[in-house]
């Protein structure tokens, strides 16, 4: 389906125009929800796959974002709007502070079931929307953007960038069940949400504001370092408290470390190989020659 840029208005909320999805976009749909329902039993955060029922995100096809919307405030206060893909920083801000989730209104095509490079409405409401309908982790979100909407003149957007990927769309948490997932790009991929969870390869490190903030990470791959919260409690408890004013002074507005890295202070939960992350860039090396 295609997106029409030229409608959109200054916050780039445009219709959904959900009569527009094709048989084929809705089957797309429900083909990777499928593969998620059976993937993430014992792997996501508790609540997630209650909140993914109760939204009514498994319904058949792609949501439409009105009965979605209203479903979801009745719960903690927020709505979806739809975009035409990623927005300017101020925009997306703006938008949190104000609990609207911007969602992009396009599906990827069926041979981008595996990865699409720029997130689509499955990626935003199937991997966020359940998330929002959770009262502290829809807190945070709102805290995130009313933190942004104040950082957008001191040059550390790059790290305010990092504490979102580590969190928001990389997270892990800890359970007394064990490790699960909460970030949406883990929780929208087959394929990473095992990776995330099973494989020696990555690090997995207690979370901290400045260390997140600090690190660089990958777009292109799975991630070689997952932060990992104790609580959604917690994750919001520590934005609240963090004056960001003197923690930008001391950040450089790039990335002090690279994902491989481990540091001193780091509490480790899982020290990596990193053995997946050499072969890849071995391959990806190999294939530029």
């Amino acid at each position: 389906m295609e997106t029409k840029m030229s409608t959109a208005s200054d916050d780039f909320v445009i219709p959904q125009d959900w009569d527009h999805y094709t048989s084929e976009d809705h089957q797309t749909w429900d083909t990777l929800y499928a593969r998620l329902k059976s993937v993430l039993p014992d792997r996501a955060v508790p609540g997630y796959l209650e909140a993914l029922d109760d939204l009514g995100l498994g319904d058949g096809g792609v949501p439409d974002f009105s009965p979605l919307s209203d479903r979801l405030e009745e719960r903690t206060g927020w709505r979806i709007v739809a975009v035409p893909g990623l927005v300017p920083d101020e925009v997306f801000f703006r938008h949190l502070a104000n609990r609207r989730f911007p969602a992009g209104n396009f599906i990827r095509r069926p041979d981008q079931l595996d990865y699409i490079q720029e997130p689509d409405v499955f990626h935003d409401v199937f991997g966020h929307v359940p998330h929002l309908a959770d009262p502290v982790f829809a807190d945070y979100m709102q805290a995130y953007g009313e933190a942004g909407l104040k950082s957008l003149n001191s040059g550390r957007l790059k790290n305010l960038a990092a504490l979102y990927w580590y969190t928001v769309e990389f997270g892990l948490i800890s359970t007394p069940e064990g490790l699960r997932i909460y970030g949406a790009g883990i929780i929208s991929s087959p394929a990473e949400s095992v990776f995330a969870l099973d494989s020696p390869s990555p690090h997995r490190v207690a979370y901290e504001t400045e260390r997140v903030m600090r690190t660089a990470y990958r777009i292109d791959d799975f991630q070689q370092i997952y932060f990992v919260i104790e609580s959604f409690e917690d994750l919001l408890q520590k934005t609240l408290e963090t004056d960001f004013g003197p923690l930008y002074q001391r950040l450089t507005g790039g990335y002090d470390h690279t994902p491989a890295d481990i540091l001193g202070g780091d509490q480790i939960i899982t020290r990596g190989t990193q053995e997946y992350a050499a072969r890849q860039d071995v391959t990806k090396a190999a294939a530029a020659d």
